[in-house]
C-alpha cells in the first residue's frame, strides 16, 4: 500500500498532539531542499542541533570550503569562524521554518543552537553566550539551548527574563525536571516584570529518553537475573512517561494559572534521544510509546524514516501508564539501580560528549583555516 501525506503515521502522530523536529542540521541539508522535503512530506516543524551534529556537518563533505576560505582571509579565530558558521545554518533554517512559525504562532517552526557547552558550569558566561547567539541569528523563531546543570538554572531564568525562547537540554532526572519548571516560570515571571510580552516567548525542555536505557540496561545485564532481564528496555519510556506526569502538575497551579492568564504558554515536554541503541529494540520504541498530547519528538533522521515507513500510531500512550512506569522505577531500585546514580551519570557523560565534539570541531575547523591561510 502507497502511504499518503494524510494517513502515514507522521500525519497520525501529528494528529494525536505530537510536534515531529529533526534532530539534525547542516548547510548541505538547507542547500539540497532535503529538509524542505521533510517539512513537505514527513511533517517535520522544527529543528535541534547540538555540537556533535554541527561537528558532524562541518568536517563532513565540503559544503563549508568556501566560507571557511572566506573567514580565513578575513583573518577569523577559530572561535569567530565556528559562531559564523553555526548561526549562519541556523538563521537560514528559520527561514526556511518561518511559515511554520507563523502558522503556530511560534509554538513550531522552532530551530535550535546550543551555547559553548564549554560553560555549562558557568552561569553568567552562559547568559551572555545566549544573548550573543540571540542577536546574532536574529530571527524571531530561534531557540536557545541551555544545559539542565545546576549553574544552568539560573541561565535559564535570565535569558528567559530578557524575552528570548529557550530549549533546555540534557534533562534526565524528574527532580531536575522540576526545578527546570520552576526556573522556566520564574524566567516568566521576570519576564513580565520587564515589560515582555510572555505570548512571544517559547520554551521547551528536552527529557533524553534513550540514554537511559543504555545505561540501566548496561547494569541489569551486570546483575544478569530473570528478573533483571525482564527490565530492560523499559525505564527510558517509563522516566519520561513521569516526566510527563509532572508537566501536567506543574502546568495546572496557581502560580501557572497567573502566567497563563497573562498570555504565556507552557514550556512544553520534548522528548530526545530517541534514536534506538539497542537494535533488540523496535526502532520506534521511544515515539510511539510516547505520544501525548502537546509534546515535541525530535527525532534523527533515521528514526523519522521508520517511523513514517512503520510506526504504529494508536493515540496518547502516556497518560495511562503512570502506574506502570512507577512500578518499573521501583522494581529497579528493588534490584539495588540507584536512580539518582544513573541519572547523575548520564548527565556528566552527556555534557562530557558534546564539550569532545566542540572541541574537536574547533580543532579541525582551525587546520582548515590554516590550510586555507596557507593555499591563498
Amino acid at each position: 500500500m502507497t502511504t499518503t501525506p494524510s494517513s502515514s503515521p507522521t500525519q497520525k502522530l501529528s494528529d494525536a498532539g505530537v510536534s515531529i523536529w529533526l534532530d539534525d542540521l547542516s548547510r548541505n541539508r538547507l542547500n539540497t531542499g532535503s529538509l524542505r522535503r521533510l517539512i513537505e512530506e514527513k511533517n517535520v516543524v522544527g529543528v535541534t542541533t547540538n555540537p556533535s551534529i554541527f561537528h558532524a556537518a562541518i568536517t563532513t563533505g565540503h559544503d563549508y570550503d568556501a566560507k571557511i576560505t572566506e573567514l580565513a582571509a578575513a583573518g577569523a579565530d577559530v572561535e569567530t569562524a565556528v559562531f559564523a558558521i553555526t548561526t549562519a545554518d541556523v538563521a537560514d533554517a528559520c527561514d526556511l521554518f518561518a511559515p511554520v512559525a507563523a502558522a503556530t504562532k511560534g509554538v513550531d517552526g522552532r530551530v535550535s543552537i546550543e551555547v559553548d557547552p564549554r560553560l555549562a558550569w558557568d552561569t553568567e558566561a552562559t547568559i551572555a553566550e545566549a544573548k550573543e547567539l540571540h542577536g546574532q541569528v536574529n530571527k524571531e523563531n530561534v531557540h536557545i539551548k541551555i544545559p539542565a546543570t545546576l549553574e544552568g538554572l539560573g541561565a535559564i531564568t535570565a535569558t528567559l527574563s530578557a524575552g528570548i525562547s529557550v530549549n533546555v537540554t540534557l534533562i534526565f532526572s524528574l527532580e531536575r525536571y522540576r526545578a527546570v519548571i520552576n526556573a522556566f516560570q520564574s524566567g516568566l515571571e521576570q519576564a513580565k516584570e520587564n515589560g515582555h510580552d510572555l505570548s512571544r516567548i517559547h520554551s521547551v525542555a528536552s527529557f533524553f529518553v534513550s540514554r537511559v536505557d543504555s545505561e540501566i540496561d548496561k547494569r541489569l545485564d551486570a546483575i544478569g537475573t530473570d528478573e533483571a532481564r525482564a527490565l530492560k528496555g523499559k525505564a527510558g519510556v517509563a522516566n519520561a512517561r513521569l516526566a510527563y506526569q509532572v508537566y501536567e502538575e506543574q502546568f495546572s497551579t496557581e502560580r501557572w494559572a497567573l502566567l497563563a492568564d497573562a498570555g504565556a504558554l507552557p514550556q512544553r515536554p520534548l522528548w530526545a534521544s530517541t534514536g534506538v541503541k539497542d537494535p533488540a529494540y523496535p526502532d520506534t520504541l521511544y515515539v510511539t510509546e510516547l505520544v501525548a498530547p502537546g509534546v515535541v519528538n525530535t527525532m534523527p533522521e533515521k528514526t523519522l524514516d521508520a517511523t513514517f515507513d512503520h510506526g504504529v500510531v494508536t493515540g496518547d500512550t502516556v497518560t495511562r501508564g503512570y502506574d506502570n512506569a512507577n512500578a518499573t522505577l521501583n522494581a529497579l531500585d528493588a534490584l539495588g539501580i540507584s536512580y539518582n546514580d544513573v541519572v547523575a551519570v548520564l548527565e556528566a557523560e552527556g555534557l562530557d560528549k558534546f564539550v569532545a565534539s566542540w572541541k574537536e570541531l574547533l580543532g579541525d575547523v582551525e587546520t582548515a583555516l590554516n590550510q586555507a591561510t596557507a593555499d591563498d
